[in-house]
């Protein structure tokens, strides 16, 4: 009786550890299929740029959307170490790298026009010592400094759900991290982000609880028209 006691115990103790052991992969099943929304559940009108840089048909708002989204999709190892090519392949790369990336498939290169504005501008708001064209356009505070300066800022209030469109920019905390608005929402209407800091899945609903513990400091969307002086196209 002991003995039957004894395995039954082992064997409710093994299925304890397969259960806990399997949570994580069965909280992550859940957060890829979960179901999601979009804005036209909400009936928030999905704003378009008057912009097509890259003259593909599709506007500047939603190929900086699809390009952040194949950035996530191709779930680049995390990694933020210096490149002398300023560029870290595509299998590597960190927040800031969603955006250039983003950018590229919306034919800006954002890293020259940083490069620029600080080389042009000698603008001392930049967080950088020296310039260094190979980093500098890889650090959150730099992007923050250049989109205020040029983007349109929006609101940081989470709850004006139609204000958070495809395509926007936001930063959370003092310049810690960076990511894109998706198209995706959650129930409450709120979009989901497209972001990099190593996790299993790059495109979630991250807006509220990223922002409880980095509160928002940024929300940009880039309006290219009227700034045809700072423009540089990708080559």
């Amino acid at each position: 009786m002991k003995f039957i006691k004894k395995h039954k115990l082992i064997i409710i103790i093994v299925i304890l550890l397969l259960v806990c052991l399997s949570l994580p992969f069965i909280f992550l099943v859940y957060e890829k299929y979960k179901p999601f929304y979009t804005a036209q559940d909400f009936n928030i009108e999905t704003i378009t740029s008057n912009v097509d840089a890259n003259n593909n048909g599709i506007d500047d708002y939603t190929d900086i959307l699809l390009g952040a989204r194949i950035d996530a999709e191709n779930h680049p190892t995390y990694d933020g170490r210096y490149w002398d090519t300023g560029y870290p392949p595509r299998d590597i790369g960190v927040c800031t790298d969603v955006i250039w990336r983003a950018f590229k498939n919306a034919g800006y290169n954002l890293r020259s026009m940083v490069d620029n504005d600080i080389k042009n501008y000698n603008d001392t708001d930049y967080f950088i010592t020296y310039p260094d064209s190979n980093i500098d356009f890889r650090r959150v505070g730099n992007l923050y400094i250049f989109f205020s300066k040029y983007a349109l800022n929006l609101t940081l209030d989470i709850n004006d759900i139609e204000e958070w469109q495809p395509g926007d920019i936001v930063v959370f905390g003092e310049y810690k991290h960076i990511g894109i608005i998706s198209d995706k929402r959650n129930k409450e209407g709120e979009p989901y982000v497209i972001h990099n800091s190593g996790q299993p899945l790059r495109e979630e609903d991250i807006l509220r609880k990223r922002s409880e513990k980095d509160h928002i400091t940024g929300h940009f969307r880039w309006d290219a028209e009227g700034l045809e002086d700072i423009i540089v196209y990708w080559n």
